[in-house]
């Protein structure tokens, strides 16, 4: 069976989605921890409910980010991981990790990708009245939300639709389609061979990725 860590800053809903989908063996996979750099997280109490072991590397107890990279990176390397699981954690992985696990750590970003990497994509989408908003699953690299891109979910916006409703619909998405990236990738169905995405009996509509509209 596969070892997935999920690492977290926050409240852990995409994290109860993978957990749900691994109790039910829709992902053959075993979560062996869940790190999360707040301590108040609450993600961590999803995890200890369901008897997942926890880590915590505090960001604020490092003087540098390199210096909490550098924690991060030495404990990751002792757990003998097939795959990391981004799951809102809010912060920048150095080179040093991303080189390391390369094809190993992936990521959910709520905004269609290329469009509108880094924070706050829901106001952005708003502000310019997109039509389409959704999240990308990608590959994790050194440039920030540019890894190769696996899945993307998209939904119609609403006229007048405001932000919290907007959120709440593109949390649908991401609990729908990071648990089905997740199981893909387990089951070797997905993989990155030489920078290029593999797909196995997985129709991709003659596309580059994996790409669904959701009625939400």
């Amino acid at each position: 069976m596969k070892k997935i860590a999920v690492l977290i800053s926050g409240s852990g809903t995409n994290l109860q989605a993978i957990i749900d989908k691994c109790l039910s063996g829709y992902i053959e996979a075993e979560i062996v921890c869940v790190l999360s750099n707040d301590p108040n997280a609450y993600g961590l109490e999803r995890a200890k409910l369901n008897n997942i072991k926890t880590k915590i590397i505090n960001s604020k107890d490092f003087e540098t980010s390199d210096l909490f990279n550098e924690g991060l990176y030495n404990y990751l390397k002792t757990l003998d991981l097939d795959l990391i699981v981004l799951a809102g954690f809010m912060k920048i992985l150095s080179g040093t990790i991303t080189k390391t696990f390369y094809g190993r750590i992936i990521n959910i970003h709520p905004s269609l990708l290329p469009k509108y990497p880094g924070l706050d994509t829901h106001k952005k989408v708003i502000k310019n009245r997109d039509s389409l908003h959704g999240v990308s699953v990608h590959y994790v690299s050194e440039k920030l939300d540019a890894g190769p891109l696996i899945a993307q979910g998209a939904i119609k916006t609403y006229k007048d639709e405001g932000i919290d409703d907007l959120i709440e619909r593109i949390h649908q998405i991401e609990h729908i389609i990071y648990p089905e990236v997740i199981k893909f990738i387990c089951k070797k169905q997905i993989y990155l061979d030489s920078n290029k995405i593999v797909y196995k009996n997985i129709n991709i509509n003659n596309k580059d990725f994996i790409y669904k509209n959701y009625e939400i």
